[in-house]
């Protein structure tokens, strides 16, 4: 499994970065440009929380040391709502105290800056295997294989390409596998603040269906849809 396959995981993922030194922000944005779909970066902690509210996120990589709410306290917060998204923490500090912390918050890397960029390469691919649970491929109802890295529905020897808003789709439906979720749960994963007409939503349930199998995805009468696995 090579470490470019790992990364490939997020090309359809968001995440949120959160320094307050402007020079250090615009170096890290840069690499993570490279991997990530969607990257917003803001300068403190309100601005995280902020964020947080308006918009869903795949990944969250923060300073502690920022104006307004320090990025521990932010991550408490956030851990409040959310305990499995995974977060990587960039710091100078080295102290207990703060390793601590960050320990009972559930943190997937501390790195204590400065660090070199195939450190950072590697927290990233952490985080990555830890949205897809250490596991590049899952077997579906239908018995096709979906690759996260590829983005592609594998049956038998024919690989089916995945558009960006089919993958994050499917992806949400297999990480809430068995629950219904609703059609405000995708507007606000896939689309964010460009609500589309229910109709849209329906299109792209039929483009998925057509690639994995219909048997895969169930309709939820009056609240949305259901990936059986």
């Amino acid at each position: 499994m090579s470490s470019c396959n790992i990364l490939d995981i997020l090309s359809d993922k968001k995440v949120l970065y959160a320094e307050d030194e402007e020079g250090i922000r615009t170096n890290v944005v840069d690499i993570l440009e490279l991997f990530f779909e969607k990257v917003v970066a803001v300068g403190d902690g309100k601005e995280v929380m902020d964020e947080m509210m308006l918009s869903s996120y795949d990944m969250l990589i923060f300073d502690i040391c920022m104006p307004h709410m320090d990025g521990l306290e932010a991550i408490r917060r956030i851990r409040q709502k959310d305990k499995k998204i995974p977060i990587i923490i960039l710091s100078a500090h080295t102290e207990q105290d703060y390793l601590w912390r960050a320990v009972e918050l559930k943190i997937t890397r501390y790195l204590t800056k400065p660090y070199d960029k195939q450190t950072f390469l590697k927290a990233l691919e952490m985080a990555a295997l830890e949205i897809v649970g250490d596991n590049l491929n899952i077997t579906l109802k239908s018995g096709c294989i979906y690759n996260y890295s590829q983005k592609v529905v594998c049956h038998g020897v024919e690989n089916i390409k995945l558009s960006k808003n089919e993958s994050r789709f499917l992806e949400y439906l297999i990480k809430r596998a068995n629950q219904s979720v609703t059609f405000d749960d995708i507007y606000d994963y896939i689309w964010e603040f460009d609500i589309p007409s229910k109709e849209a939503i329906k299109s792209l349930v039929k483009e998925v269906r057509k690639k994995i199998g219909s048997e895969c995805i169930k309709n939820v009468y009056g609240i949305g849809y259901m990936l059986e696995l």
